[in-house]
C-alpha cells in the first residue's frame, strides 16, 4: 500500500532545501549549480573535491614504481579509477565523491546529509533518489540468489540489490558499473565513454600490463569526444551513441568489466575493508567493551532483535552486521529529496523522475518489475524467474552493514541514514525502530516529529512489523545500543596491508 502524501508540499520542501537560503531568488532548475546548492554545501563540496584530487595525485605518484604483484596492481588501478573525476561526463565527479574514507566510504558532505540526504551528479542540477551507501565491505556480499527456505532474496549491492553479481560473479564489480552511466550520477551516455576516458589517463599503461594490450585497442569514431561530452541518457533511437564496430563494442564491454573488477578489488582490499574496529579488537581479546557498550551489545543480540538482520557473525561467518536480505522498516518519505522536483525536463530535455512529487520508491520490487519507472541505472539484468517475487519485495531495501555506521571526520558532522536519508543520527533511527508503532502519526509541520510522533511510512507494502516498531526499550537502552554501534568504526587499531 502506498501512503497518500501532499505532493506540492514535498516538491516545495525539496526545492527550498536544495536552493538554500536564496530560494526566493532562484533561477530555473536548468541553471548552474550555484542556484541549486547552498553556499555551505558548495564550500564542503569544494573541500571534498580537493581531497579527492589530493588522493588521486598520491595514487598517480605510485605509478612511478608500481607494485610488482598483480593483486596489488589491480588494487591500485581500482583506487585510481575510484578517484578519477574524468570518468564523469563533465570531468567533475569521481566515484569517491559519494564514498570517502573519512565517513566510512559513504556521503562526505555534512550539509547535504543534513538537508537533501542525496547527492548531485556530474550535472549538478540532477540529484539521486537515494542516499549513498558505503562501499566498504560491499564486495563481501554474496551473488544475489533466492533462498526458498526463508523466502528471501539474499545478496547483491545497492539499496535495491540491482547489482546482482550474476554476470561477473561479484556484486561490487557490477555495482561499480552503475554510476558511470547513471544520468543523475556520473552521467556518461555510453559505457564506451568510460573506456575512452580511461584510455587517456595516466594509468593506461598499468591497465594494459594487468589486463592486456587489447584493452584500449579500439578504432574510436572521430566524434567520440563530442558524444561523450553530452550527458546521458542517450536518445532511444541511438542507445549506443559511440558508434563502434561489433568487435570494438565487445572489446569496450570487456574493458569496462575489467575496470569494474579493478574497483571491486580495491574496495575489498585492506585499505578499505579493514576489520579494525573496537569490536574486532574485542573479538581478538585486545580490548574490552565499556559497561554501556556491553549493555548495548546485549540488547542488540536480545531485546532489541537487531542481530536478527544485522548479524554479528556465527560459525564460519565474518561479523558483517548484515544478513544481505531486504526489509521495509517503514522509513518515512524524505520531503527534502530534490528528486521529487525533478519531474520536468532539464536543459538537456531529461526528466529524472517521471512520477514527480508522487514518487514512491519501490525498492527491490521496483528493480524486479518496474510498474511506472525503472531504476536509474541497470548494471545487472533481472533474472526473469524472479519477476514473480516483485510484489513481495515492494518497499523493501537491503539491510545495510552497520560497520562504520558512525564513522565521521568530526563530532558535529551529520550522517544520513535510511535509503532516502530521512534520519540524521543513530539515536533518531534507533528511536524509530523502538517506537514506530507506539507513537502517534505526526500532523503536518509537527514540532515533535522524530521525538513524540512519526510520519507515515513512505510505503506500507511488506512492512516489517515483527522486529520493528514496538521494542519496549527505555531511552537509556536506546543510548546503549547507539554506544555499541559506535564500536564498529574502523581505525581503532592499525592494520598492515595484508
Amino acid at each position: 500500500m502506498k501512503v497518500p502524501r501532499a505532493p506540492s508540499l514535498i516538491a516545495a520542501a525539496a526545492i527550498a532545501v536544495a536552493l538554500g537560503a536564496d530560494a526566493s531568488r532562484a533561477q530555473p532548475a536548468t541553471q548552474e549549480s550555484s542556484t541549486v546548492l547552498s553556499p555551505q554545501a558548495l564550500a564542503e563540496i569544494a573541500q571534498v573535491e580537493a581531497e579527492i584530487d589530493r588522493i588521486e595525485a598520491q595514487s598517480i605518484e605510485r605509478l612511478r614504481q608500481p607494485p610488482d604483484n598483480q593483486v596489488q596492481q589491480v588494487e591500485l588501478l581500482g583506487k585510481l579509477m575510484l578517484y578519477d573525476k574524468h570518468l564523469s561526463v563533465n570531468h567533475n565527479q569521481a566515484c569517491a565523491f559519494c564514498h570517502m574514507p573519512e565517513t566510512g566510504f559513504t556521503g562526505p558532505v555534512s550539509e547535504l546529509n543534513r538537508t537533501t540526504g542525496s547527492y548531485p551528479g556530474s550535472v549538478r542540477t540532477r540529484f539521486s533518489d537515494r542516499t549513498p551507501q558505503s562501499h566498504a565491505y560491499a564486495p563481501l556480499a554474496p551473488v544475489l540468489h533466492y533462498n526458498p527456505g526463508q523466502g528471501d532474496l539474499v545478496g547483491g549491492n545497492f539499496w535495491d540489490m540491482r547489482a546482482t553479481g550474476r554476470r561477473l560473479g561479484n556484486p561490487a564489480a557490477e555495482q561499480a558499473q552503475g554510476p558511470p552511466t547513471n544520468p543523475v550520477e556520473m552521467g556518461l551516455p555510453d559505457i564506451a565513454c568510460a573506456v575512452h576516458r580511461a584510455s587517456q589517463r595516466p594509468y593506461r599503461a598499468l591497465f594494459e600490463t594487468v589486463w592486456g594490450a587489447q584493452a584500449f585497442a579500439l578504432a574510436w569514431p572521430d566524434d567520440v569526444e563530442q558524444v561523450c561530452a553530452r550527458p546521458g541518457p542517450p536518445p532511444s533511437s541511438d542507445p549506443l551513441p559511440v558508434h563502434l564496430s561489433s568487435v570494438d563494442r565487445g572489446r569496450a564491454m570487456a574493458t569496462f568489466d575489467q575496470m569494474a573488477q579493478s574497483i571491486a578489488n580495491y574496495e575489498v582490499s585492506a585499505e578499505v575493508t579493514t576489520f579494525t574496529s573496537k569490536f574486532d579488537a574485542v573479538l581478538a581479546g585486545k580490548a574490552q567493551l565499556t559497561p554501556q557498550e556491553q549493555q548495548g551489545y546485549d540488547l542488540f543480540r536480545g531485546k532489541a532483535q537487531c542481530n536478527a538482520c544485522h548479524r554479528d557473525g556465527g560459525p564460519g561467518e565474518d561479523p558483517l552486521f548484515t544478513d544481505f536480505t531486504a526489509s521495509n522498516i517503514g522509513v518515512p518519505a524524505n520531503p527534502r529529496l530534490p528528486y521529487y522536483a525533478e519531474g520536468r525536463p532539464d536543459a538537456f530535455g531529461y526528466v529524472a523522475n517521471e512520477a514527480g512529487p508522487s514518487f514512491v520508491d519501490g525498492g527491490v520490487g521496483r528493480f524486479l518489475q518496474p510498474l511506472r519507472q525503472p531504476p536509474l541505472s541497470h548494471p545487472s539484468a533481472v533474472d526473469a524467474r524472479w519477476r514473480s517475487l516483485a510484489t513481495d519485495n515492494r518497499g523493501r531495501f537491503q539491510v545495510p552493514t552497520l560497520r562504520n555506521v558512525d564513522k565521521r571526520p568530526y563530532p558535529a558532522f551529520v550522517k544520513a541514514y535510511g535509503h532516502n536519508g530521512y534520519f540524521k543520527s543513530l539515536k533518531a533511527i534507533m528511536h524509530f525502530y523502538n517506537t514506530r508503532d507506539v507513537l502517534p502519526r505526526c500532523q503536518p509541520h509537527d514540532p515533535g516529529e522524530g521525538t513524540t510522533c512519526w510520519p507515515a511510512p513512505e510505503s506500507t507494502e511488506n512492512l516489517n512489523t515483527k522486529r520493528v516498531g514496538h521494542l519496549g526499550l527505555s531511552d537509556a537502552e536506546e543510548d546503549a545500543i547507539v554506544s555499541f554501534m559506535q564500536t564498529l568504526t574502523d581505525g581503532f587499531f592499525p592494520r598492515t596491508q595484508q
